[in-house]
């Protein structure tokens, strides 16, 4: 078994680190990469709501799956099965003909099972019908067991309902006691590079700190070799896996299918939640730049947006609807929705569909409001069709068609 990316040990974390500490970090992590950016504009989702008409499409989710106990992600298989992750910690699999196998798939690791932490993305290797690699995101307990966790990555192959050959590619240092912000997005792009998304930890200055994993996008081989052009390679005060950083947490990341840019989006603190094109050795300003505020009290949170060396969202939730799966559409199914970018909510309780022209989000539609509960994750099918789960104990899949 493949051990952890070796790098350096990452200084013990201090929570209560003050906000100038935060902007040091920041502008040690931002001095790689050119301060000149073009600050792309940014649209509000209360904006375009408001602007929107009525659904191009009205749409009907259909339970075709039951049974499930917090489902996380969906993955199809060559043959047409199913894979789904329960967040407590099983993999389960759905026949092509939308059978539940009662027995959950054996062999999943350790699974550190807290807050918000446990099993999450499922995707299979681009090329998995000749190598049959699956890749796992999970919430790893420290080896010493001293209660601390973060997020890792493995590989296995689904031998006789058991995971084989296993092998972990990546666990984030340093870990923590915090059941906060995971990320565990999986992404493949067109070259075979893998992306893996992380989150803060629930200790936002720590996505600014440059030897330290949280609050940021991993980008490896399919081995978990660190690429020799990721961005901070041979910079001793970086981490050479680190793609990008200051993120909260992302929840959703998706392949843009004519660019090939890795888009993701991020929950905000009590309004601005983001969607972000993630590129190689940006910085996207948590928790230095936020379009939201501290909980309860509503105060401000860093500096205004935006400020030269970080990024700008795409677009931006205010108030949040707790954003989570993502994927684009670009079936035939629904020819209205060719080329949109899908978005499921948490706390909005609705499927979210984004009218891009490039990078500018032109309209928001808030389709099955209230209909499914909350949106854990979209993706659509090999028939075309879009798929949903749902984070409840009696969690289902389900298939939005037009109604």
């Amino acid at each position: 078994m493949n051990t952890k990316i070796s790098s350096p040990t990452a200084p013990a974390w201090a929570p209560a680190a003050c906000l100038a500490g935060v902007l040091a970090a920041a502008a040690a992590v931002a001095a790689p990469v050119a301060l000149a950016q073009q600050h792309r504009p940014t649209s509000f989702s209360k904006d375009v709501v408001a602007a929107t008409p009525a659904p191009a499409v009205a749409v009907k989710a259909t339970a075709m799956v039951t049974g499930l106990n917090r489902p996380w992600s969906v993955a199809w298989l060559p043959n047409g099965d199913m894979l789904v992750t329960e967040r407590g910690g099983t993999l389960r699999r759905i026949s092509a003909d939308f059978k539940l196998d009662p027995k959950p798939i054996e062999g999943v690791p350790t699974v550190k099972v807290a807050g918000q932490a446990g099993l999450f993305d499922v995707v299979p290797h681009p090329q998995y019908a000749s190598n049959g690699w699956l890749y796992l995101a999970y919430a790893e307990p420290s080896p010493t067991d001293d209660g601390e966790y973060g997020t890792a990555l493995m590989r296995a192959r689904l031998k006789d309902g058991r995971l084989a050959d296993q092998q972990k590619l990546f666990a984030m240092s340093p870990k923590s006691r915090r059941g906060f912000h995971l990320g565990g997005k999986i992404v493949f792009d067109s070259k075979g590079f893998l992306y893996l998304t992380l989150g803060d930890r629930g200790e936002m200055a720590r996505a600014q700190a440059p030897r330290d994993h949280a609050g940021s996008v991993i980008r490896l081989h399919d081995d978990g070799r660190v690429p020799a052009d990721n961005p901070f390679v041979g910079k001793p005060d970086q981490l050479p896996e680190v793609f990008s950083r200051g993120n909260r947490n992302m929840q959703g990341a998706a392949l843009h299918p004519t660019t090939g840019e890795l888009w993701t989006h991020e929950h905000g603190p009590q309004g601005g939640d983001e969607l972000n094109i993630i590129r190689a050795g940006r910085n996207y300003g948590w928790p230095t730049i936020t379009y939201g505020v501290n909980y309860g009290t509503g105060t401000k949170i860093g500096e205004s947006t935006p400020r030269e060396g970080f990024e700008q969202p795409v677009h931006a939730w205010i108030p949040s609807i707790g954003i989570s799966g993502m994927a684009f559409y670009t079936a035939d199914a629904i020819p209205a929705w060719k080329g949109s970018l899908l978005v499921g909510g948490l706390s909005g309780q609705s499927l979210v569909r984004l009218v891009l022209d490039g990078e500018r989000v032109v309209r928001e539609e808030r389709l099955l409001v209230g209909e499914v509960g909350r949106v854990r994750d979209v993706r659509m099918g090999p028939d075309g069709w879009v798929y949903l789960v749902n984070d409840a104990a009696e969690g289902s899949l389900w298939r939005v068609q037009p109604r």
